[in-house]
C-alpha cells in the first residue's frame, strides 16, 4: 500500500485535469496501419474510482445497433482480455511471434460487427482501472454492481447518442455476480424514474457464476456425465455427502464423504478445469519435492513454459495470455491508449491481489425478479468447462420455473453442430440457453467464430 499512497498526489491531479470524453485511437504499436474501427479509451470517474474503458462502435449501422456493456470475471480480470481473446476486433498474431511488442490482426468476427461494445475494467483496480484514495481500492460484489451502474450512467451521459439505442449487460465467470446485481440497478433505477433512464432490453452471461452450492455440486455431476469419475464413486459422494459438496471439512463432514472427496480432489488435480482436453501447463521449476507444480499464468508469466506456438502438439493455451503482458506493458501501447502512466504499476491479465470481499454467494432471487421485467436474455456454457460447468448453469435456470417455448436442439454454424439450445418464455420475459460445443472457460476463447454468430443472432432476436 506505501506505492499506493506515493501517488495519491498524482493521480488526484490527474483525475482533476482530465477532460469529459475520451481518446480516439486510430493506431497502436504492433497494428500495422490504421485501426479499421472506431477505438476510443479514456476514464470515468465514480466517487474515488477511475475506471478505464475500450469503446469500439458498431461495424454495421452504430445509429441502430445495440450497445452492449461487457466487463470480464475473476474478479479482477481486465476487459482487455473479453477484447483481445473473446468479443473484439482485434488478436495477436501467435504464430510468426518472434518477440518484443506482440504484434496484433484484425479479425473478422467480433461482436463489434453488428453492436457497439463498451469494455470497462471493472471493479476497481482491474487492468487500468485505479483508485485515488486508500480506502478507493477495497471493493465487494455489492459495491461492484453499484460501481459499474454509476460508471455506464456517467458515460452514457457523455456520449447522449448512445441512450438512444438498445442497451445490453454482458459479463461472463465470476461477474455473474455483480453483473447480475448491475442488471437490477438498472431495472431499479429506472422504475424509480432516475435519469437518465437506460434503454435496458436485455442480459448477456457466459459461463456465470450465480450460486455457490449449485456451482460446486454441478461440479462433481459433472465429473461424472464427462467420465472423469466412476458410477462407484459417484453414488459414494452422493450419499455420503448428501449431494452437498460447497463446504466439505474434515472437522465437519463425515469421515466418508471426506475421504471420497479427497479421493475425487485428487484424480482430477491434474486436469485443466478451464477445459477438460488441454494440457495443463506447468512451472518450469520443480517444487521441493520433486514434482513440477502447477500454477495460473498470472501468478509470473515469465517463468512458465511457453511452447512454440508452430508447434501445435505442445501449445500451450495461456501463451495467448502472455502475449497481453509484453503487449500492455509496454510503455508505447499505455501511451496510444492514453492510459495515465504511473496510475498502474504493472498491468495484469486478471489480478489476483485485488482487494475485493465476496459478500454476495447467491443472486438467484435476483434472477427470479428479473424474469418478471419482460427482457432478452442469452446464458451460454461451453460443454468442456469444469470451472462453471454447463450442468449447474442448466439446474439454475431451471429453477427460475419458467416455461419450455423451444425444446432441446441442436443450432448450426455453416451447417454443423456447433452446440445445443433451449428457450424460455413467461409473461414477455424470454432467456434463451445455449452451449458451444467443445468449448471451455470462458467459450470464446475457444470457440470465437461460433460464438459471434450466437450472439448475432440474439442480439438482433433471431432464433439461434
Amino acid at each position: 500500500m506505501t506505492k499506493i499512497f506515493l501517488h495519491l498526489l498524482l493521480l488526484v491531479a490527474f483525475s482533476a485535469s482530465a477532460a469529459l470524453g475520451g481518446n480516439i485511437v486510430t493506431t497502436l504499436p504492433g497494428f500495422d496501419g490504421e485501426l479499421p474501427f472506431k477505438l476510443e479509451t479514456g476514464y470515468i470517474s465514480v466517487e474515488d474510482a477511475e475506471m478505464f474503458y475500450y469503446f469500439i462502435e458498431s461495424e454495421g449501422n452504430p445509429k441502430e445497433d445495440p450497445l452492449l456493456l461487457w466487463y470480464s470475471g475473476g474478479p479482477g480480470c481486465s476487459a482487455f482480455n473479453g477484447l483481445i481473446f473473446e468479443n473484439g476486433p482485434l488478436q495477436f498474431n501467435i504464430t510468426e511471434y518472434e518477440g518484443g511488442v506482440p504484434q496484433l490482426e484484425y479479425y473478422p468476427y467480433s461482436w463489434t460487427k453488428t453492436s457497439s461494445v463498451l469494455f470497462v475494467d471493472a471493479p476497481v483496480g482491474t487492468g487500468f482501472s485505479y483508485s485515488t484514495t486508500a480506502s478507493g481500492w477495497y471493493v465487494s460484489d455489492t459495491q461492484a454492481g453499484w460501481q459499474t451502474y454509476k460508471f455506464l450512467k456517467k458515460w452514457l451521459i457523455q456520449h447522449p447518442q448512445y441512450l438512444k439505442v438498445q442497451l445490453f449487460i454482458g459479463v461472463d465467470s465470476y461477474s455473474g455476480i455483480s453483473g447480475s446485481l448491475l442488471v437490477n440497478n438498472i431495472v431499479n433505477g429506472n422504475e424509480a424514474g432516475l435519469v437518465p433512464r437506460l434503454n435496458l432490453k436485455g442480459y448477456i452471461l457466459g459461463c456465470p457464476r450465480i450460486d455457490a452450492d449449485i456451482n460446486e455440486n454441478s461440479k462433481i455431476v459433472f465429473s461424472h456425465r464427462i467420465g472423469l469419475i466412476n458410477d462407484e464413486l459417484y453414488e459414494t459422494l452422493k450419499e455420503s455427502c448428501n449431494a452437498s459438496y460447497n463446504d466439505i471439512d474434515e472437522s465437519t463432514s463425515s469421515p466418508e464423504c471426506y475421504e471420497a472427496y479427497e479421493f475425487y480432489s485428487r484424480l482430477i488435480k491434474d486436469i485443466n478445469k478451464n477445459d477438460i482436453l488441454e494440457p495443463k501447463c506447468v512451472w518450469a521449476s520443480p517444487q521441493s519435492s520433486g514434482e513440477l507444480s502447477y500454477r495460473s499464468l498470472e501468478e509470473n508469466p515469465d517463468n512458465f513454459i511457453l511452447s512454440p506456438p508452430k508447434i501445435p502438439e505442445f501449445w500451450c493455451h495461456n501463451f495467448n495470455y502472455a502475449m497481453s503482458y509484453w503487449w500492455a506493458n509496454d510503455q508505447g501501447v499505455q501511451e496510444a491508449l492514453g492510459v495515465r502512466l504511473g496510475t498502474v504499476g504493472d498491468w495484469v491479465r486478471c489480478n489476483k491481489s485485488l482487494q475485493y470481499t465476496m459478500d454476495v454467494d447467491s443472486v438467484l432471487d435476483i434472477h427470479k425478479n428479473l424474469s418478471t421485467k419482460g427482457l432478452q436474455v442469452l446464458i451460454y456454457n461451453g460443454d468442456h468447462d469444469l470451472t462453471i460447468p454447463s450442468t449447474g448453469t442448466q439446474q439454475w435456470i431451471k429453477v427460475l420455473d419458467l416455461t419450455i417455448v423451444n425444446d432441446w436442439r441442436p443450432w448450426l454454424v455453416d451447417g454443423q453442430i456447433a452446440g445445443y439450445t433451449i428457450k424460455y418464455s413467461e409473461h414477455g420475459y424470454r432467456l434463451t440457453y445455449a452451449s458451444i460445443k467443445g468449448a471451455g472457460h470462458s467459450p470464446q476463447e475457444y470457440k470465437r467464430r461460433e460464438c459471434y454468430e450466437m450472439f448475432r443472432r440474439f442480439i438482433h432476436y433471431y432464433p439461434i
